[in-house]
């Protein structure tokens, strides 16, 4: 008879341990603590199978950075660490429950910022080590994904998703948890980093984009025509590049960049970039068949792109879904989410200890069908 020494035994423990809770969060409701910190804000939050979200807090650093123009790493890392521990706490009062009722710890892996994304990984695994409870690295856009699914009125699978952010810009079928097929996707800039590189042109302060889109409603339309890269074009990209350079060509042609200026070019741009992505996802909606149009990530929340689309679908009788707006940006709960969703698909949970963080992470790599 074979003799196993301890070591063995531990290791056949872990993996035994392992497919036992794969197994029995399908039978049972859970409790997930999600860990989000990607970039500049911090996001705690906890998400119950049964009750759904239970409590969450965040903590955006937009205020230090403002001061720099933009985001620096290192000082984001830095708050990180201090916020992770209130924001916990908070959490966990909110909610009115005990860290020995969490199932299962999910957070951000990536892609993000290093030193940024390293902080929470380390406080997830650390957090599950002292606990006993097992870990789950979440895919930063899918939680942004499936955020619209926190909702009141959440859509159902299958749909066409539009991930819309300063660091993403991509149209995906989505036909459940982890089954997705990439339709499209921006080919240099994406449109949130168009709409910060286009206000700092116009000379707005940090964080731009949010306050371009303010200005825009201030603007006449029509008073400036910008181009509409790859609106023609037969496939689902985007190009956004050329349209911040038609930006920074029509500030160099003024003498003075007054406020009616800068309004009317603020319009411009937002018309133009609306525009493009309302037609490609038309064009998505055309070529899936599907009906529902979920739009996610943080230039989801501009009031004019809203609007939009609303409105087109009604004419073209479709549905479009947002996350509420305080999920648009980043934040712990669509972490918690995804990683209940994914446990609940069949994804097994990890020992807690060993970790690495994945600043570059295409999002197909988590599809199941790019493993086929």
């Amino acid at each position: 008879m074979r003799k196993f020494d301890s070591a063995s035994l531990r290791i056949a423990s872990k993996y035994i341990a392992k497919d036992l809770f794969a197994s029995s969060v399908k039978m049972r409701a859970m409790l997930v603590l999600g860990i989000e910190s990607s970039c500049d804000e911090t996001g705690i939050a906890l998400y119950d199978s049964v009750a759904g979200l239970l409590s969450h807090a965040l903590h955006s650093q937009v205020a230090m950075h403002a001061e720099y123009g933009g985001v620096v790493p290192e000082l984001a890392s830095r708050d990180h660490i201090r916020r992770v521990v209130p924001l916990l706490r908070e959490t966990f009062e909110r909610a009115g429950r005990q860290l020995e009722d969490v199932d299962a710890i999910a957070y951000t892996r990536g892609p993000g910022l290093s030193g940024a994304l390293l902080v929470g990984c380390a406080f997830a695994e650390a957090l599950g080590v002292a606990i006993d409870k097992p870990t789950l690295p979440v895919h930063h856009l899918e939680g942004h994904l499936l955020s619209p699914l926190l909702s009141s009125d959440p859509p159902t699978f299958p749909f066409v998703a539009l991930l819309v952010s300063g660091g993403h810009t991509q149209l995906m079928r989505v036909e459940g948890v982890g089954r997705y097929e990439l339709l499209g996707e921006t080919l240099d800039d994406a449109a949130g980093e168009a709409f910060d590189k286009s206000a700092k042109l116009l000379g707005l302060p940090y964080p731009g984009g949010a306050l371009l889109s303010k200005l825009a409603e201030q603007g006449q339309p029509g008073v400036y025509k910008l181009p509409r890269p790859m609106l023609h074009t037969p496939d689902l990209n985007f190009s956004f590049s050329g349209l911040k350079t038609a930006v920074l060509t029509l500030v160099r042609e003024q003498t003075e960049l007054s406020e009616r200026f800068k309004a009317d070019a603020a319009c411009a741009f937002q018309e133009a970039i609306v525009e493009v992505l309302l037609k490609k996802s038309l064009k998505a909606l055309k070529q899936t068949g599907l009906k529902q149009l979920v739009v996610a990530g943080g230039v989801g929340a501009n009031r004019q792109l809203r609007s939009t689309l609303n409105e087109e679908a009604k004419r073209k009788h479709f549905r479009v879904y947002y996350p509420e707006l305080e999920f648009c940006t980043d934040n712990g709960a669509m972490i918690a989410l995804a990683g209940c969703l994914r446990l609940q698909a069949g994804t097994p949970a990890k020992p807690a200890g060993s970790f690495s963080v994945q600043p570059r992470w295409p999002l197909m790599e988590m599809s199941d069908r790019a493993a086929k």
